[in-house]
């Protein structure tokens, strides 16, 4: 098959494949200007994202009952994979990113204080861009640890192949 044929006629997931994969780092974008914004809109930022794992669980739960048809175990198909794909996104987009930041941001806030003599505002700011930096370096580690994660705990329970994708 000719390549430009192959990717023409892959399907395109929206929420891996596109823009809309970004709303799942918005609580990581919200954690790293909590040190300048109302808290309302960091847990504002956690909402988005929140939205985005469950859309997507949802979209799998959907497609999981498409691909299975009428055939016998279709609901566990379906079950099994909302739960592994809301599990793994709830861990590796929200939960531990979000912990992650929250701590990178934290720890250099109460760096800046105690070894520069920087203004408020401006260690404010350098937080976030640290933060903000922070976020291309965590996402294929998290990724890979909460793969290893759920093979060894809560794909066992299903133990059928079935992985997140």
């Amino acid at each position: 098959m000719d390549p430009v044929e192959e990717t023409t006629s892959k399907t395109v997931d929206i929420y891996r494949d596109t823009w809309v994969r970004f709303l799942g780092y918005a609580n990581e974008v919200g954690e790293a200007f909590r040190a300048l914004v109302p808290v309302s809109l960091v847990w504002g930022s956690y909402a988005i994202a929140t939205a985005y794992v469950t859309a997507d669980a949802v979209d799998k739960g959907k497609k999981a009952a498409v691909t299975h048809g009428e055939k016998p175990g279709r609901t566990t198909r379906v079950a099994v994979a909302v739960v592994d794909t809301f599990v793994w996104q709830a861990l590796a987009s929200v939960i531990i990113p979000g912990f992650t930041i929250n701590r990178v941001c934290a720890a250099s806030l109460y760096l800046l204080g105690k070894s520069t003599r920087w203004p408020l505002p401006v260690r404010k700011w350098t937080t976030t861009a640290i933060g903000l930096s922070t976020i291309p370096f965590i996402i294929t580690p998290i990724d890979r640890s909460v793969d290893f994660l759920l093979d060894s705990s809560l794909r066992k329970i299903y133990d059928d192949g079935e992985k997140h994708k």
